[in-house]
């Protein structure tokens, strides 16, 4: 199999690593690193963590079976208190070699103050570009990464818009445009339940400038509660854009007999896209949750029964893409409250225990849903398109 996932603990860092490979292509890495010691302070949780990605990021380079030149391409580290630990983290990056970084408060609900996942290629020139966004190139692909974009003005809604203004000229001093070459958005919001609304109207309608409405397309995306270190930024933003792509290289996932159309409930994005590539697909399945095909919330106040909702459906738009669960390379879930996660962490390790994921504190879009999840896989595939 092209994919491999290991899963170990080193001292108090516990290191998920999946990889997917391809003869003479270019291997890539998902990494999760979280602490296992919630008693231990942020600078002794912080210097652990730091310690085990820097000996991780040396294996990968060293070892006679793995691909050479393996670089970040993302980062984002979910934090406990982003007011006193960003500035720590930023400090570290500052010394490290360039990609796109996103710190967001969104606590790790096993107790601890912080974990990371960080996204890594082999073969890729990385360039941080006059635009702002930072690129990783590869084979006539650029891949377009933004981390942390934020603006102060003076709600959600102004900030969400500015916010995709900006963005859609980021693309276009790079000659591409948002409807084209944006496959994947995070916006993570500040009190998600008072400034959701305003960031799903600023997002509509600047959509529609784009060219990008129910008869067209929309974007995958998860829109979920996350904090900046700043209390007046009340939205930021992360997104993957690629460039020299192909038509018919980007498709959508809509999974009609579990899931309904999010326009139909007045929200605008697509509930998965895959990229395929002549070796491989990348699948993107956006914030997923106990959702029918009408738009309506099944099992509420039940977490255990809303997880199994929420699984079945991401499996359905997986198997849309011809993928499988064991496809999953990256997987994010949130939780709205602390005191389901014991039920969550215990599901998961029973009938997904290879998943590679991790479990943080924060409320979902609609005060109803209590489990919401993300993920990308890839699969194998040869196809006309180039290779990645």
């Amino acid at each position: 199999m092209a994919i491999e996932i290991k899963k170990i603990n080193r001292g108090n860092t516990h290191i998920q690593l999946s990889s997917f490979k391809r003869d003479g292509g270019v291997t890539e890495y998902h990494l999760f690193l979280s602490l296992t010691d919630p008693t231990l302070s942020f600078a002794e949780q912080w210097a652990q963590l730091c310690d085990s990605y820097q000996a991780v990021l040396a294996d990968l380079n060293s070892g006679s079976d793995t691909a050479t030149n393996v670089q970040a391409v993302f980062r984002r580290y979910f934090v406990s208190d982003a007011a006193n630990q960003s500035s720590t983290i930023l400090d570290w990056e500052h010394v490290r070699s360039y990609c796109a970084l996103s710190i967001v408060q969104q606590a790790p609900l096993n107790g601890t103050k912080v974990a990371m996942w960080t996204y890594l290629q082999s073969d890729m020139t990385l360039t941080l570009l006059p635009s702002g966004l930072s690129e990783a190139a590869h084979n006539g692909y650029r891949h377009l990464w933004t981390g942390g974009a934020y603006n102060r003005a003076i709600n959600s809604e102004y900030q969400t818009r500015l916010l995709l203004q900006e963005y859609v000229m980021q693309l276009s001093e790079e000659h591409l445009t948002l409807a084209e070459n944006c496959v994947r958005t995070w916006l993570f919001v500040q009190n998600v339940d008072v400034n959701y609304s305003g960031v799903v109207k600023a997002r509509r309608e600047a959509f529609i400038t784009q060219g990008l409405t129910e008869k067209t397309h929309y974007i995958a995306s998860t829109g979920i509660e996350g904090r900046h270190s700043d209390p007046a930024v009340l939205t930021q933003m992360d997104a993957y854009a690629i460039g020299g792509l192909e038509p018919g290289q980007v498709r959508y996932l809509y999974a009609p007999t579990h899931l309904n159309p999010t326009y139909e409930y007045g929200v605008t994005f697509e509930r998965g896209a895959t990229v395929s590539y002549g070796d491989r697909k990348h699948l993107f399945i956006s914030g997923t949750a106990s959702i029918d095909n009408r738009g309506e919330i099944v099992h509420p106040h039940d977490i255990l029964r809303q997880t199994e909702r929420m699984l079945e459906n991401i499996r359905t738009l997986l198997a849309e893409g011809g993928a499988t669960m064991k496809d999953i390379v990256q997987a994010i879930t949130y939780l709205r409250d602390p005191a389901d996660y014991a039920v969550v962490r215990n599901y998961f390790d029973t009938h997904y225990p290879d998943l590679p994921q991790v479990i943080v504190l924060a409320p979902v879009c609609r005060p109803g849903w209590l489990v919401e999840t993300e993920c990308m896989a890839i699969t194998e595939t040869e196809s006309s398109f180039r290779a990645l």
